[in-house]
């Protein structure tokens, strides 16, 4: 079983790079180790996922880490109805110079933590019509080639269960096909839910015979104010114990690896399995 890991507590932030500390690291670690998570994904090659390796070696933890990029955008993309600023073609170059910086970080990560870094991801989520950090194709399949000839870990891209449709070529350089599958915010009740899933899988496979198929994210929220999509009523702690117990149950059995979204509540998100102060929701407590 994998899950994924962002551990950030409140007044923490990526944004203004206030990371959790090596003892906060370690208490979420040995959480997630004791619930037998031996895979955890994290999307940005900064100090923290560093860290975060150090405890794992440190404590002896029979973990293992996806790591990812966390592109920012290199278009303007006016499908993304909560972006409204328009980049200039020299700002547009600079956060492609950040991008690159991105993955030399992740490759430098990578095989400085080659005992624990077990896969690296070229993005996430970075192709929806919707997105608000795409990235061309010919961008992402160049980051594909850095990570295959400068790391010797397996390469993915970590996208929705829709976009994987349309990547053929992306998908001739990798090694993996990472898929992210929202039954609940597909708008599906909790009793449709697993056979979204199954489908969606099942549809991936046959597109791509020839690749390892996996979730890497696949969630189910406890509360949620944007029922835009969502069905009212459908986001709650029982109705995640009973989508996660039927997904378990299905994924251990066909030997699915599949990353949970997520460990930890984040700040105003409910899709954790604990929630911000690490006490267990109804999906985990014994």
């Amino acid at each position: 079983r994998a899950i994924c890991y962002s551990g950030y507590r409140e007044n923490q932030s990526p944004l203004n790079e206030t990371y959790p500390t090596y003892d906060e690291i370690k208490e979420d670690l040995r959480i997630i180790e004791s619930e037998g998570f031996k895979y955890i994904r994290m999307y940005s090659p900064v100090i923290y996922a560093e860290m975060t390796c150090q405890v794992i070696r440190d404590c002896g933890m029979n973990i293992k880490v996806m790591l990812g990029p966390e592109l920012i955008s290199e278009v303007n993309n006016p499908g993304c109805s909560w972006v409204h600023e328009v980049y200039t073609e020299e700002e547009l170059a600079k956060r492609a110079e950040f991008n690159d910086k991105r993955i030399e970080n992740l490759v430098r990560i990578a095989n400085e933590n080659s005992d624990i870094i077990n896969a690296v991801s070229i993005g996430n989520e970075n192709t929806p019509e919707w997105g608000a950090n795409n990235v061309p194709i010919e961008r992402l399949i160049s980051f594909a080639k850095i990570l295959k000839s400068e790391t010797n870990v397996p390469v993915t891209f970590n996208e929705g269960a829709f976009e994987w449709v349309k990547l053929q070529e992306l998908a001739k350089y990798l090694d993996i096909i990472s898929v992210h599958s929202y039954p609940l915010w597909y708008g599906n009740t909790v009793e449709e839910a697993l056979d979204v899933n199954k489908e969606w899988y099942k549809k991936i496979c046959e597109l791509y015979p020839d690749k390892p198929v996996i979730f890497s994210e696949v969630g189910w929220a406890t509360n949620c104010a944007d029922f835009s999509q969502m069905k009212e009523g459908e986001a709650n702690e029982e109705n995640q114990k009973k989508y996660y117990q039927e997904f378990w149950n299905w994924s251990d059995k066909e030997k699915i690896i599949s990353y949970m979204f997520e460990a930890f509540d984040e700040a105003e998100k409910n899709w954790g399995i604990f929630r911000v102060d690490r006490t267990p929701k109804l999906v985990m407590q014994k």
